[in-house]
C-alpha cells in the first residue's frame, strides 16, 4: 500500500511538472524622521513577475495631504535633512515624471495620501526596478518621503519639498 501511494504521488508530480521555485525576492525599509519632522514608517517590498510591490505604512504626516515618495540613489540617510540620500534613482538618465507614464525615471514612485490621522497605509507598484542584484536593483538605496506632493513635472525631482523621512532598503 505504501509503495502504491508513493508511485501515485511520484507519477502525479512528474505529470504535473512539480518544480520547486526560488522564493520571491523581498526587502524592507524602516523610515526615520528627517528635517525636524515626526514622520516615521515601514515599507515591505516583494518582487513578483518583474514588478516590485511596496506595502507603505507611515505616520506623522499632515492629515489629508499628499507627499512625494521616491527611491533615492544612495543608501545613506545620515544627514539631518536626508540630503545624504542623493537625488532620485535614475539609471537611464531620463526626465522626472509620473510613475506609469513616460517619461519618468526609476525613482519616481509618485505621491502618497495621508488620511485624517496623518497616516498612510497603501500599496504601490514599482515598475522598472528590481530587488535582485544588478543595475536596476533598489536594495542598498533609500526611500524618501517629502513634505509636499510631487508635481510630476518640475525637474529633476518634482518640487516635493524637504525630505521628512528616509530609510535604507535592505534585503534579509
Amino acid at each position: 500500500m505504501r509503495q502504491t501511494l508513493f508511485a501515485v504521488a511520484f507519477a502525479s508530480c512528474t505529470l504535473a511538472g512539480c518544480v520547486t521555485l526560488p522564493p520571491e525576492p523581498t526587502a524592507s525599509s524602516t523610515l526615520e524622521s528627517r528635517s525636524a519632522s515626526n514622520v516615521v514608517g515601514h515599507v515591505a517590498l516583494t518582487e513578483h513577475k518583474s514588478v516590485v510591490h511596496a506595502r507603505v505604512d507611515l505616520q506623522g504626516l499632515a492629515p489629508g495631504s499628499e507627499h512625494g515618495f521616491h527611491i533615492h540613489d544612495k543608501g545613506d540617510c545620515s544627514a539631518p535633512d536626508a540630503s545624504s540620500a542623493g537625488g532620485h534613482f535614475n539609471p537611464a538618465g531620463v526626465a522626472h515624471g509620473r510613475a506609469g507614464s513616460a517619461p519618468h525615471h526609476a525613482g519616481d514612485a509618485g505621491s502618497v495620501l495621508a488620511n485624517a490621522k496623518g497616516e498612510v497605509h497603501t500599496e504601490l507598484l514599482l515598475d522598472g526596478v528590481t530587488l535582485a542584484s544588478g543595475p536596476l536593483s533598489i536594495v542598498g538605496r533609500s526611500l524618501v518621503v517629502h513634505r509636499d506632493r510631487d508635481d510630476y513635472s518640475s525637474q529633476p525631482a518634482g518640487n516635493a519639498g524637504p525630505r521628512v523621512a528616509c530609510g535604507v532598503i535592505v534585503a534579509p
